[in-house]
């Protein structure tokens, strides 16, 4: 059976009258809708202000002076029925249509990720290009890229891991703060590193981290993973505490690694390297400050498209 065709309708209007144009489209019958809004977009930033460094400039771009409504019908004669009834009343504005095949919403957003080669010897690849052959020299790491945040495309990913090549030994230990998908401390892992230990305020990672490290043949015998805030749970901080880590990774934020570095060395082996990324390039000074105040030495600051890593000791 052919995929089903759908038809994307966009409505361009002043940003004011967003709250009455969606009003009247759902007078109109229409039960489901979408409001893209700058405005909208900018509160959700300043409320969530703790997050800001990972917003692309791509997609801040992207929504300048957006303001549309959208929704969508089936591209066929009743999809048509259906859009004349949803515009009755709204002959001031104009809209857009594209097609979308049923089948592109669940994987058409897979041709944006192929292999990625990160650092000398890496290569992460989605889960369903693991046919394509890995270059002479380089470490696959497996990923499902639909499952969540941190891909590898990102540049304070990628800075991470490039740092990961250099500190990282066979048989080493890592703990992996904030490790989102798992990218981090798999990769570790498929290095050579002996068992990782996970952590991410957010539960979905759990599962998600799991996944990836599943794809690369990695256990739970060397891998664990746990959710919970290392910042305000003591208990959980104690219980990592148990063991000591060769390297901590942290690709972060700078409102996070700074707290971050007045008691990681409760969890560091002598020698061991503490590796932070997710550092926009304005306060890269603030995170050095705190680690030298906390007692490391920064051993390598590394830069991309305005992003920073420092490797400490």
């Amino acid at each position: 059976m052919d995929d089903i065709t759908w038809l994307e309708i966009s409505i361009d209007a002043p940003a004011a009258e967003l709250e009455l144009l969606s009003a009247q489209l759902t007078a109109n019958g229409l039960t489901g809708l979408v409001i893209e809004d700058e405005a909208d977009f900018q509160q959700f930033l300043e409320q969530n202000h703790q997050y800001w460094d990972f917003v692309d400039d791509e997609l801040l771009n992207a929504m300048k002076g957006v303001a549309r409504v959208k929704f969508y019908v089936t591209d066929d004669e009743e999809g048509q029925r259906q859009l004349s009834r949803y515009t009755v009343g709204l002959e001031g504005y104009s809209y857009a249509s594209r097609p979308l095949k049923e089948h592109d919403w669940a994987t058409s957003w897979q041709k944006y990720y192929k292999p990625l080669a990160v650092g000398e010897r890496i290569y992460i690849v989605p889960q369903w290009e693991r046919e394509i052959p890995v270059p002479e020299g380089r470490t696959a790491v497996y990923l499902n890229p639909g499952l969540t945040f941190g891909t590898g495309g990102h540049a304070s990913t990628q800075l991470c891991l490039e740092g990961l090549e250099h500190i990282s030994r066979p048989g080493c230990t890592v703990l992996d703060l904030g490790c989102g998908s798992g990218i981090l401390s798999v990769a570790a892992l498929c290095l050579g590193a002996s068992r990782a230990v996970g952590v991410d305020i957010d539960p979905k990672a759990v599962d998600v981290a799991y996944e990836n490290a599943g794809l690369n043949g990695i256990g739970r015998d060397r891998y664990l993973v746990r959710a919970g805030n290392v910042l305000a749970d003591e208990g959980l901080v104690s219980e990592l505490a148990r063991e000591r880590y060769d390297i901590i990774l942290a690709n972060i934020v700078a409102d996070v690694i700074i707290p971050l570095s007045a008691f990681a060395r409760r969890l560091m082996k002598e020698g061991a390297v503490f590796l932070c990324s997710g550092i926009i390039d304005q306060r890269a000074g603030e995170v050095e400050a705190a680690l030298v105040k906390n007692g490391f030495t920064i051993m390598e600051r590394r830069e991309k498209n305005g992003w920073v890593a420092l490797t400490a000791q």
